[in-house]
């Protein structure tokens, strides 16, 4: 199954697609391209898709603005502006029409610009439009290559408030003088954000289901910790052990409290 990584860079890709597609199909409705070309835009994959859902270019394009628009506020947000003012600038002044200033709106009006009495064209439409068009890709363009980098911040920050939550709920939990459960919550807590270091720096195990002492060990192979940092981890999967065997003896306050600052630290150093 898919994750949900996969899936939006699989929609984003899609995306790009389309617009591109688009592009292409108003260049072969304009005759711009040559019979070649038409037919290496015919071959490609996922045109044949895109053209059964395909309607007219005006409204297609409407379409996958809106979310290219959105894809790129989110992702890269000094750029949305400027990927905007590509489509409509609603500041210009009909007087500044020019080919700078002529915008993809423009085009799909059917907007054309004359000057003198003989009405000499000043700006092709389609070039105009082809080449704003071309830079909204481009921009587009950047936003996948910055997904991978954005989505681990916005996960990062989610993990983060997560495991911030965790460790107060264990902290109440000690407050209430349940030592054992508080312990084996931090040590969940303490568990998974030592599955995500070594995720994050691609370290693999063979066990379906390694413990903390397997992810120390292999930080420590890996040296991305050093041996004290090794000690900590150690002592504090020792506590976690306490608390949730039974058969062990229940943790004392401090060594809870020591639990959870030493997860803390761990936290905010170890990525």
């Amino acid at each position: 199954m898919p994750t949900n990584k996969e899936v939006i860079k699989a929609e984003l890709k899609e995306l790009r697609q389309t617009g591109r597609f688009l592009l292409y199909d108003v260049a072969i409705s304009e005759k711009k391209l040559t019979q070649a070309q038409v037919k290496q835009v015919e071959n490609s994959e996922g045109y044949n898709e895109y053209k059964k859902r395909a309607t007219d270019h005006k409204s297609d394009y409407q379409k996958w603005f809106t979310k290219a628009y959105n894809v790129v506020k989110t992702l890269l947000p000094d750029r949305h502006q400027e990927f905007y003012i590509l489509y409509k600038d609603e500041k210009r002044k009909n007087n500044e029409i020019g080919f700078l200033t002529y915008t993809i709106s423009d085009y799909f009006l059917g907007l054309v610009v004359t000057k003198g009495w003989e009405k000499v064209e000043v700006v092709n439409p389609f070039s105009a439009f082809y080449s704003k068009m071309e830079i909204q890709l481009t921009i587009l363009d950047s936003c996948y290559d910055l997904l991978d980098s954005k989505l681990a911040d916005i996960q990062g920050i989610l993990q983060y408030e997560l495991f911030e939550n965790e460790l107060q709920a264990a902290k109440d939990l000690l407050n209430k003088k349940y030592n054992r459960a508080a312990g084996a919550l931090a040590g969940v807590t303490l568990e998974i954000h030592l599955s995500k270091v070594c995720e994050t720096h691609s370290i693999k195990f063979r066990k379906k289901h390694p413990t903390i002492s397997d992810f120390n060990e292999e930080l420590k192979k890996s040296d991305l910790i050093d041996v004290p940092t090794w000690r900590l981890i150690q002592r504090l999967g020792d506590i976690r052990n306490m608390s949730v065997h039974s058969k062990e003896r229940e943790p004392t306050k401090d060594e809870v409290e020591d639990l959870i600052k030493g997860i803390e630290k761990l936290i905010s150093e170890l990525n």
